[in-house]
């Protein structure tokens, strides 16, 4: 661990304006340059929305629901997270290179820093947004395990952060209100946590069609069955256990926690949440995203 010690807890880094990881910064022009193909998927989100669950949700209807074939290898490496960067292994734009396509992708960046070759080639983008608050809980435990991120503090020191969008990849608001923007001139899906915490089927339902792909009933069960989050928590292929506990420290807190909406409840105070709402509102004037806190 002494030759990775010196890429933990490292202070972020600004990447045209947006506050980035510093492995992400440090390989910014490979990750610009990605060359993007028509057929490629790429699944965005802000982190700790989801990623994950509909990065597993799409490997399985890949892989026709065969259960087997989901379990290849873990989740990092049947979907290439774009930015990722560690010493002596491939990056995430190396690993992208080498798959067969269909290539699946997955990345954190907002719109403005997508790279231009995906939105050139009209790469399929299948898009999970959360809410503000949830997701703020969420990346605050995330940020307490994984390693290569700044200390978050306090949870209160980490709230403010938060919402100045001085987090790594910038400001929750910007991001689904950016990606959201690409929706009318892009082949893309926009979802709903909240949608797919209410109604898995539903939800499955649309990116098969928006995948243009058919399965049958006994395949979308099985579907829904391995991605539930009580199944993914307790498969290490899916549930990032596999990474040492030196990068992401599942004794502070694991990488699925939760998987719920409403969360939020059990970290805001009153005036926290009073204070977060006045200045939502404030943030999303105009926009005609709604999301819901609870379900």
């Amino acid at each position: 661990m002494e030759s990775t010690v010196h890429l933990l807890r490292l202070k972020l880094v600004p990447v045209q304006g947006v506050p980035m990881p510093k492995f992400v910064a440090d390989n910014w022009p490979e990750i610009e340059a990605t060359q993007a193909r028509p057929d490629d998927l790429i699944i965005a989100t802000y982190p700790k929305a989801g990623t994950t669950w509909i990065s597993e949700i799409v490997d399985m209807i890949y892989n026709n629901g065969d259960t087997e074939k989901c379990k290849r290898n873990s989740i990092h490496v049947r979907v290439a997270f774009i930015e990722s960067t560690f010493p002596g292994l491939p990056t995430g734009v190396q690993q992208l290179n080498v798959m067969k396509p269909p290539r699946l992708g997955k990345t954190h960046l907002p719109a403005q820093l997508m790279p231009k070759s995906f939105w050139d080639k009209k790469s399929k983008i299948i898009y999970v947004a959360r809410n503000a608050k949830d997701s703020a809980v969420s990346y605050f435990h995330f940020y307490k395990m994984a390693k290569r991120y700044p200390e978050p503090g306090t949870w209160p020191e980490y709230l403010e952060k938060f919402i100045a969008g001085d987090v790594a990849y910038g400001s929750w608001y910007d991001h689904v209100k950016g990606w959201e923007e690409k929706v009318h001139d892009h082949p893309m899906l926009y979802l709903f946590y909240e949608d797919m915490k209410e109604d898995p089927r539903r939800e499955v339902l649309k990116v098969l069609r928006f995948l243009e792909r058919e399965v049958s009933d006994e395949v979308l069960e099985k579907i829904l069955h391995h991605t539930s989050f009580q199944e993914m928590k307790s498969n290490p292929m899916a549930n990032y256990e596999a990474i040492p506990d030196a990068l992401m420290d599942h004794n502070v807190s694991p990488f699925m926690r939760k998987g719920i909406t409403g969360d939020w409840k059990n970290m805001f105070t009153v005036a926290q949440n009073e204070t977060f709402d006045e200045d939502y509102e404030r943030k999303m004037a105009g926009s005609t995203l709604r999301f819901r806190t609870e379900i």
